[in-house]
């Protein structure tokens, strides 16, 4: 029995993010585990939010993750995850006429990326375009879409222009997650005569529960133990995890996110 709430930090990257919450709320108390939430404009803020204590957990992106990590010398828990949190990948898209069939081929070219804090729209990609022996400031122009800084590409804003750069021809290739870029094609808003894929990064984490080495260890285990617990197929918990984007809760692990280590400064 926990005898204190649990303090979750985050995000406030979209107005859903507020009925998840309340509905996180109620089931961890119905779990009896009492949980309340803290909700941050940024990810920088939440994660100092955590070394300060006011937070016991933050549901961090891939990138807030790596730095909390460095922070606490390579000890933070992972807690939990999302089913889709795992084996996501970046996506460079390319103009048919651009003559680009890979990462060699972007060299001189046009390359609109996404916010400078998004690890799949910008940060994984421009890492992989430098493993090609490519300097991104010297040997490619490119078209930056700084939108939402400090939410770490949540609100996808930046992918979106991504691809409308392309299809307006104001850029020749163009970064994105690949969660955009199948979602887009489903709702027909991809002109797939224009635009291909020509490069798939390896699969990397997103999003995980966060907790300091100090969180205390029977209280961290009971939390995760609830939020693993949670049933999709309950009806008052179903909307909830459709508004999150998962199928199921997952253990944490922390295997998964070196590309985004070599790739965050």
């Amino acid at each position: 029995m926990i005898d204190r709430s649990v303090i979750v930090g985050a995000v406030a990257y979209d107005p859903k993010v507020v009925p998840i919450w309340e509905s996180m709320r109620e089931y961890f108390r119905e779990a009896n585990v009492p949980t309340d939430y803290v909700l941050f404009s940024n990810y920088e803020a939440q994660v100092d939010a955590l070394f300060a204590g006011t937070i016991d957990i933050a549901w961090n992106t891939n990138v807030a993750y790596v730095r909390a990590e460095r922070r606490a010398g390579g000890g933070c828990q992972v807690l939990a995850m999302r089913d889709t949190d795992l084996g996501f990948t970046s996506r460079i898209i390319a103009r048919s006429d651009a003559g680009i069939g890979g990462l060699a081929d972007l060299r001189f070219k046009r390359l609109a990326i996404g916010s400078a804090d998004s690890a799949q729209a910008a940060l994984v990609p421009l890492a992989a375009v430098r493993d090609a022996g490519i300097d991104p400031e010297r040997d490619l122009r490119l078209v930056r879409f700084d939108l939402d800084v400090g939410k770490h590409g949540d609100t996808g804003t930046s992918e979106l222009e991504v691809l409308r750069a392309l299809h307006a021809g104001e850029a020749d290739a163009g970064a994105i997650g690949y969660v955009t870029w199948i979602q887009q094609q489903e709702q027909g808003r991809v002109d797939t005569s224009l635009l291909r894929s020509v490069w798939t990064s390896g699969p990397y984490n997103h999003c995980n529960f966060t907790a300091l080495p100090g969180f205390e260890g029977e209280t961290a285990k009971l939390w995760t133990e609830a939020v693993l617990a949670m049933d999709g197929k309950d009806p008052r918990w179903r909307r909830l995890m459709e508004l999150e984007g998962l199928n199921e809760w997952v253990p944490g692990r922390k295997e998964g996110y070196e590309q985004v280590e070599r790739a965050v400064p």
